[in-house]
């Protein structure tokens, strides 16, 4: 007999809410751990500590190599986006010429054919004249007709009057873009950025990894800190360095280049794990049949 909790009364015919649960059914959130988000000092791209950082006007930071191959890769596939739609452009222009051809051909054939056809034009035994001109079997016109009902007989179940969607290639654009903000992106608006080094000997020995610091308070880098970095120069400080000198002196406190406000952009940064830092740390995925049958099938998640 089964027990009469909804949990464990598993002999109904239906699936119920905890069962689906457990199986996976709809949307699965996660809390992103510490371990799952990019550190300050890593590549949009390739995830690893980057090496000649480049950095765009919105504060995305790339390793040289990656970014330019990025760009390269996009410029390609810009041009065979635009050779492709050449191609349509001038397979349609094609098409609509022989469509056009193929027409008056028609016309002067159904013409002729009723000017010095074999067959004559005559009336039937009440004396009134054929519809269509002509009478019986050999009519062009019925013919005719009858051709074009088979090409536009709607029977989807015969291959040969199956219709054929034409996949169109749109214009692209011609422009590059940021593969982390999406937005417009020139090879010209990168600019390096350059960090300041810890320079301590018994940080070094006890990590490889490199620590960096801002070079007007001295203090270490990490990501519950806001960076911000120039672009006339590109050295990186924090944002309470900068909000207190460099946009009151309009002067960069490494190299003693001036700088407008402007100048000073904000470096994206991956967030701390904490809930009170960062609100874009939960993912989410809709699963239409559950992850327990192997077909679960994934879109993401609609945002409430």
């Amino acid at each position: 007999m089964p027990q009469r909790h909804s949990k464990n009364n598993n002999d109904l015919a239906f699936f119920t809410y905890d069962e689906k649960r457990k199986l996976g059914y709809g949307t699965q959130k996660e809390r992103l751990g510490r371990d799952s988000i990019k550190p300050f000092d890593a590549c949009c791209l390739c995830l690893k500590p980057f090496i000649d950082p480049l950095c765009c006007q919105k504060g995305h930071v790339f390793c040289k190599e990656c970014i330019l191959e990025c760009l390269l890769s996009q410029k390609k596939d810009i041009q065979r986006k635009i050779a492709a739609h050449a191609a349509q452009q001038k397979q349609e222009k094609e098409d609509e010429e022989e469509k056009l051809m193929a027409q008056k051909a028609k016309e002067l054939d159904a013409f002729d054919q009723q000017n010095h056809g074999a067959v004559p034009k005559y009336n039937d035994k009440s004396h009134s004249q054929d519809k269509n001109g002509f009478h019986g079997a050999n009519s062009v016109k019925v013919t005719s007709y009858e051709e074009e009902a088979l090409r536009n007989m709607k029977a989807f179940w015969l291959p040969s009057a199956t219709p054929e969607a034409l996949v169109k290639v749109e214009a692209p654009s011609t422009s590059t873009i940021c593969p982390e903000g999406k937005e417009k992106l020139k090879l010209k608006s990168l600019f390096p950025i350059h960090f300041t080094e810890e320079s301590n000997d018994q940080k070094k020995s006890k990590s490889l990894d490199k620590s960096y610091i801002c070079p007007s308070c001295k203090v270490t880098l990490t990501n519950t800190m806001s960076l911000v970095v120039l672009n006339t120069c590109g050295h990186v400080f924090c944002k309470k360095c900068a909000d207190r000198f460099m946009k009151s002196d309009k002067v960069c406190l490494v190299c003693n280049k001036t700088c407008k406000e402007k100048s000073l952009i904000l470096l994206e940064k991956g967030g701390t794990g904490f809930a009170s830092h960062d609100d874009h740390l939960e993912a989410a995925a809709f699963k239409h049949l559950g992850s327990g049958t192997g077909l679960g099938l994934v879109r993401p998640a609609m945002k409430t």
